[in-house]
């Protein structure tokens, strides 16, 4: 009995911290890591890697369970996300999770920073971001909130990076952070799409709820189409030596991945609907990890 209990508990928690996002944003961090371990010849020692993984987990399940908190007002009314466990009382006082978060974003913050001081340093700002940009100034006050609050979506590929090297941190790092950085926008608002009553009905500004259909559809196709060819820049991207640092491995997969993302904007664009929005929405989110898996497999040929 206390075993069963025991588990239900975990359970919850683990829900709370909302593990769908953390795994495509710990994943970003070790495709970073690999990465650049493998373009400059440095290897990642076990330690390390305990060290980058522990941490970005930490961290994303702090930020997203800190938010829950935030958001436990209003989760409360929302169809959407009325069942989740602090509204639905799974998680009881609130404060529970708030001090289950705090936990969690103090044990982020050692681990990050006994990794080096730039890894404590985005992943301070990362959930500064995240916790107190998005969810405390603008998400009730801003339809740009999704757009300055995504910075923290690039802090788990930063922290990846320098866990190996600083070499090349502010043009190759930061453009694998630019990745998850544009992909954000496209990914929450054709989520966010058909769901507008939902953020209406709490007054939250999301964008997708606040600007008609058809000025939605059109930004999220160009926010896609900004995403796609974003994503083409590591290709064109040289080392020390002037030469390239990837090749076609993820020059194709760039453009193959890309172009079923604007295949599916295009259709949500000429055709809005409840069913094309959330296909490119459930798509995306794989697009993301093809694009990483890509630059790993190219970083070792």
């Amino acid at each position: 009995m206390l075993t069963t209990k025991a588990s239900s508990r975990i359970k919850v928690y683990y829900e709370v911290t909302k593990p769908k996002i953390w795994y495509l944003l710990v994943f970003t961090a070790i495709g970073a890591a690999f990465t650049a371990s493998n373009l400059y010849h440095i290897p990642i020692s076990p330690l390390t890697w305990c060290l980058v993984i522990g941490s970005v987990i930490a961290g994303s399940a702090s930020a997203n369970t800190l938010t829950n908190y935030n958001d436990r007002d209003i989760d409360a009314i929302m169809e959407r996300t009325k069942d989740r466990p602090i509204p639905s009382r799974r998680i009881f006082p609130a404060e529970k999770a708030l001090y289950f978060g705090l936990i969690l974003a103090a044990i982020s913050l050692v681990s990050a920073f006994a990794i080096n001081m730039w890894a404590g340093i985005f992943m301070a700002f990362g959930l500064a971001d995240n916790i107190l940009v998005y969810s405390k100034l603008l998400k009730r006050r801003s339809r740009t909130n999704i757009v300055l609050g995504g910075f923290s979506g690039g802090a788990p590929a930063m922290i990846g990076y320098v866990a190996v090297t600083t070499t090349g941190l502010w043009d190759l790092g930061l453009v694998m952070a630019g990745l998850v950085f544009v992909w954000i926008p496209m990914h929450i608002w054709s989520l966010t799409l058909h769901v507008k009553d939902d953020y209406n009905k709490v007054n939250v500004p999301m964008l997708t709820a606040v600007e008609s259909e058809k000025t939605s559809v059109r930004v999220i196709a160009g926010t896609t189409l900004m995403m796609v060819l974003f994503s083409v820049i590591p290709f064109f991207m040289t080392g020390i030596s002037g030469k390239h640092l990837f090749h076609e491995v993820y020059l194709y997969t760039a453009i193959v991945s890309g172009a079923i993302m604007i295949a599916l904007s295009v259709w949500l664009l000429v055709k809005p609907s409840e069913k094309a929005s959330w296909t490119l929405f459930k798509f995306s989110s794989p697009y993301l990890a093809i694009l990483f898996i890509a630059l790993m497999i190219d970083s070792t040929l």
